[in-house]
């Protein structure tokens, strides 16, 4: 039986389908129906239940963009960096296994091949850098799981929302019974607060950069085979294999969505945090060979993006079972 934490977000809900997909027992918990921010209640429940695998998908990345995360510094910190330090010590202390859901904006930047050399570069929104992607981005290779995160508190500049991310990395590397799914920029074919898609279509302009992405469905299942397939416990890159721009998200969503508008870009950097951003962008590629050494397969990211756009649904998907409380009992495959 699984213990789903965070159940009620956009990546939670995807967390509890593909739960309940697979005929899998499962509690799915949100902070109104029981506050597992409190160590004691947390520790107890644990205890009491004994889960198989606890997944904490909570976390606060901004609404309605990460900006919010530099004004809400202290909710930023505490649901990204305390409630996973919380959780992995109720999980080390009750010899429970844990899926934590990370991110991959605590990278920026890329490794370049140039000159016969591999090279890390920052900035990809270089002129140079962001023409030699458009035409030879087989040059171009992902920050892998052994790499030290770049974009940090002790590596700036970084967001609040990147600093706080990694902190929480920092602290559950020590726990030899966790896995560390790392998401990037999270996408489907439901409008959701939370979906890249939906916020690219609500922008006045878009910010144009290079990126890996993870398609939600695709993140979660993911996710779940490595537990299943009892892939080493450590932290994994899951998002679809190779980078694209924003500009290429955008000509799709033109193209197969029929927008009613015409998607406007910043004109470059400057443009863009002088008017419109109020934290740095983390702009990465993630390289994805562990996972597929685990054994476990992602689409390519253009092949899930085109997919996904082609089927868009302009209404958020329903949610089809309810947070549980924590003194009921499981029944069947969910506890609603």
């Amino acid at each position: 039986m699984i213990l789903l934490l965070g159940a009620t977000g956009y990546i939670g809900q995807a967390f509890g389908r593909e739960i309940r997909r697979r005929g899998e027992c499962f509690i799915p918990l949100s902070r109104r129906a029981f506050d597992y921010t409190r160590f004691d209640l947390l520790f107890d429940y644990v205890r009491r239940l004994r889960p198989s695998l606890v997944v904490n998908a909570a976390g606060y990345s901004g609404r309605p963009n990460m900006d919010s995360c530099e004004t809400e510094r202290m909710a930023t910190f505490q649901a990204n960096t305390l409630l996973p330090q919380t959780i992995s010590r109720v999980c080390l202390m009750t010899n429970t296994p844990l899926g934590h859901v990370s991110s991959g904006c605590i990278y920026s930047g890329a490794k370049v091949f140039e000159g016969g050399q591999l090279r890390v570069e920052r900035d990809l929104n270089l002129p140079g850098i962001r023409a030699l992607f458009d035409t030879n981005p087989e040059r171009f290779f992902g920050f892998t799981e052994l790499d030290e995160p770049n974009c940090t508190f002790r590596h700036g500049p970084c967001s609040f929302l990147s600093g706080t991310k990694a902190l929480a990395e920092e602290s559950l590397r020590s726990n030899n019974q966790a896995y560390l799914w790392r998401v990037r920029l999270p996408f489907s074919q439901e409008d959701d607060p939370c979906n890249l898609l939906t916020k690219l279509l609500a922008y006045e302009r878009i910010y144009d950069h290079i990126t890996s992405l993870s398609h939600l469905e695709d993140f979660v299942r993911a996710c779940l085979d490595l537990y299943e397939l009892k892939a080493p416990y450590g932290v994994y890159n899951v998002t679809n294999p190779g980078a694209v721009t924003t500009r290429q998200i955008a000509h799709l969503m033109e193209r197969l969505m029929r927008t009613p508008k015409t998607l406007e870009f910043w004109r470059d950097d400057e443009e863009f945090y002088s008017k419109a951003a109020k934290s740095p962008r983390s702009a990465c590629i993630l390289d994805t060979s562990k996972l597929l050494r685990a054994g476990v397969k992602m689409r390519p990211a253009l092949e899930a993006l085109e997919d996904t756009v082609s089927r868009w649904h302009p209404e958020p998907r329903e949610v089809v079972w309810a947070p549980a409380e924590p003194n009921l009992q499981i029944v069947g495959h969910s506890a609603s």
